[in-house]
């Protein structure tokens, strides 16, 4: 029975199945509210709740400042923080059912997209009894992916572990009976060097990426630490949701699927170097209107080698060097690809003469004692001149916001 699905907070150790949650409920409120919370745990009873109705947005409280906070008073919303509420400014009915999600702000202020559970519960078919651990912050995007494979497949359990305990998640995924596990991009690197041999005590069945751009050094990392698990990478966001899944350990998807047509699966294609996506699960804007058609995702797309690599935001990726064009994403994929490298992140800077030149922020694999300087000549043996960066900078540590994801 889903109702059975348990889950458990790392943080407190507490125990509670979904049906338990729905009885701690106190049912829906009359009108639209953003629970803001300091925990995942916390925000799981209005969630189970929402079977009876009620229009719903979480976000943790480092998410909501308080100008955000009042922008959604004024969009209708009373705003629940630690008891108390904060009434909306223009009051109007619940429509019953409504899921709000704020957008990671990747590209600026965050955006809220509407959906419903069912519009975020793209799982079809029977799953394996799985226990994951969800260690996104609440009422992101990936947040409720993974809730609502808890709240609404039989057999998969759920362990939180909020973003500020990330450090130490080894530990209670082990107590808990962890096998699957989806994580960012940054979240794995910063675990595979964190951890090392520690995860082979994890008998992980399944590592799911997603929310950045993946590459194949990765990929390959986290196939190599667990052997036994089924690796996928997941292109979804809050605007077309869980658009692309891959299992075959590669980077990218195939070219084969562009451009194809199969009933009730997103349609992809690569419009001037842009991922373009027609989706069955595309959200609402803020004003409730179905979005519809080809939404235009803001992330720069390259074919090589019979795949279709999503290499980062396209606005951020190409880099005019002096007339030549850089794909920031290739050049960053080229150094995390060395053996010696765990993470790296590479941008423009403003330089005179050329306009812009590449510069890099590299952390060095545990135990590594790889220099900058033997970063730029690796990278000049295998670059054209002008995309070899100028300046890396060595950092001690992968930088990740709260989101997961990459801070630079």
């Amino acid at each position: 029975m889903i109702g059975d699905n348990l889950v458990v907070d790392a943080g407190t150790g507490s125990r509670a199945t979904w049906r338990e949650l729905a009885q701690r409920s106190t049912g829906p409120r009359p009108a639209p509210t953003a629970y803001v919370v300091e925990r995942s745990i916390d925000a799981l009873s209005a969630v189970a709740g929402l079977k009876d109705g009620g229009e719903l947005l979480v976000a943790s409280s480092g998410r909501l400042d308080e100008s955000l906070a009042e922008e959604l008073r004024t969009a209708g919303f009373d705003v629940s923080a630690s008891g108390d509420v904060q009434a909306a400014t223009a009051p109007r009915p619940a429509e019953d059912g409504r899921v709000w999600l704020l957008t990671s702000g990747s590209t600026g202020r965050p955006k809220r997209v509407g959906h419903t559970l069912e519009s975020l519960s793209t799982v079809t078919g029977e799953l394996a009894p799985r226990t994951w651990l969800c260690p996104y912050s609440p009422g992101t995007y990936a947040w409720w992916q993974v809730i609502t494979l808890g709240l609404g497949v039989p057999g998969q359990g759920l362990v939180l572990v909020d973003p500020a305990d990330l450090d130490d998640w080894v530990a209670p995924a082990l107590e808990h009976g962890v096998t699957a596990v989806s994580g960012t991009p940054t979240f794995w690197r910063r675990t595979l060097m964190r951890h090392g041999a520690e995860l082979q005590k994890l008998p992980l069945e399944q590592v799911t990426l997603g929310g950045e751009p993946v590459d194949q050094a990765v990929l390959s990392q986290v196939s190599e630490a667990f052997p036994a698990a089924r690796v996928s990478w997941i292109y979804a966001s809050s605007e077309v949701g869980a658009a692309i899944v891959v299992h075959d350990g590669r980077a990218g998807f195939p070219v084969e699927w562009l451009d194809r047509d199969v009933p009730g699966r997103p349609r992809l294609a690569v419009v001037d170097g842009e991922l373009v996506i027609t989706s069955p699960h595309h959200g609402t804007d803020a004003s409730g209107a179905e979005m519809t058609g080809a939404v235009r995702t803001g992330d720069a797309a390259r074919i090589e080698d019979g795949r279709v690599l999503v290499t980062g935001r396209l606005d951020r990726d190409e880099l005019n060097v002096g007339g030549s064009k850089v794909s920031a994403g290739a050049v960053r994929d080229l150094l995390q690809s060395h053996p010696e490298v765990a993470w790296a992140a590479v941008r423009g800077r403003k330089a005179p003469l050329v306009g812009t030149m590449v510069v890099a922020d590299v952390v060095a694999a545990h135990d590594s004692d790889v220099t900058a300087d033997d970063l730029t000549r690796w990278a000049a043996e295998r670059l054209p001149e002008y995309a070899v960066p100028r300046r890396i900078k060595m950092l001690d540590e992968i930088p990740a916001k709260e989101t997961l994801k990459s801070d630079v």
